[in-house]
């Protein structure tokens, strides 16, 4: 099934600004004014206006201040509901909110004082992010529509053993005992509590036959189980550290952190 994104380049891409401060909604504005794939939906310098009008029509990519007037920008998130907004990028100069803003789904987090380059650059970031979202919903429309035509869908099928291979033996591994996995070269090693085992096989292989609900890359070497997730902790430049349950730390990559957040926040 082929889906081309000229199918949807018509459909103007709606941006909201909530921004308390003047010369950061100023230096928004004239960046969105100039781009031809969007449309202004609105542009506040308090919470509650902008409640009301989320409410009424959601848009696709949402630029939000922490601190607003009335009600800060979580709160605004709150009450205007999940799926006010398609990307959400916090601005704000304070760096304290990065784990809630993590927690609350946001595509990106802008420090301030905001700066011409940065800004176009995480604008650009968010209208990739919209398309694909519209490309994917387009599919599974039509994925459905096949299914219903072909009748009762089928369950996927999932790895549930992975097979070590090892002199004089072959063991067996439960997929769901799995705490993590790193990729070396052509082979992955697998973590299950204090053991590790060879598994003859590249990570993108192997992540390729697992269940995309429970395995989840965090870095371009690094698979991990998500039930084994115990606390998030924050670093520098939008990464962050993985802190499974019994203990082991792992580096979480700016490239996966959306994937990530999605899976914790539907959990």
């Amino acid at each position: 099934m082929v889906v081309r994104e000229g199918l949807l380049e018509s459909t103007p891409i709606r941006v909201m600004v909530v921004d308390g401060e003047p010369e950061a909604r100023r230096l928004v504005g004239s960046v969105l004014e100039d781009d031809a794939e969007v449309v202004v939906a609105g542009v506040h310098d308090g919470g509650r206006s902008a409640v009301e009008a989320l409410r009424r029509e959601p848009v696709d990519i949402l630029f939000l201040d922490v601190a607003l007037e009335g009600l800060d920008g979580f709160q605004l998130l709150q009450e205007a509901g999940s799926s006010c907004a398609g990307a959400v990028v916090f601005m704000t100069a304070r760096e304290d909110h990065a784990l809630r803003a993590f927690e609350a789904r946001a595509l990106d987090y802008v420090l301030k004082p905001l700066f011409l380059e940065r800004f176009v650059q995480v604008l650009a970031r968010a209208k990739e992010h919209v398309r694909r979202a519209r490309i994917q919903h387009l599919v599974r429309q039509l994925a459905g529509l096949v299914e219903s035509l072909s009748g009762p869908p089928r369950p996927p099928r999932y790895l549930e053993r992975l097979v070590v291979r090892e002199v004089g033996r072959v063991t067996l591994l439960c997929v769901e005992d799995v705490d993590w996995m790193a990729a070396e070269d052509n082979y992955v090693q697998v973590h299950i509590g204090a053991r590790s085992h060879l598994v003859r096989q590249p990570l993108r292989d192997l992540e390729a036959r697992l269940d995309p609900e429970r395995f989840v890359r965090i870095h371009r070497s690094t698979l991990i189980n998500l039930q084994r997730v115990q606390e998030l902790r924050p670093l520098l430049h939008g990464e962050y550290q993985v802190i499974l349950r019994d203990r082991t730390t792992l580096k979480l990559s700016r490239g996966y952190r959306e994937r990530l957040g999605t899976l914790l926040a539907q959990g």
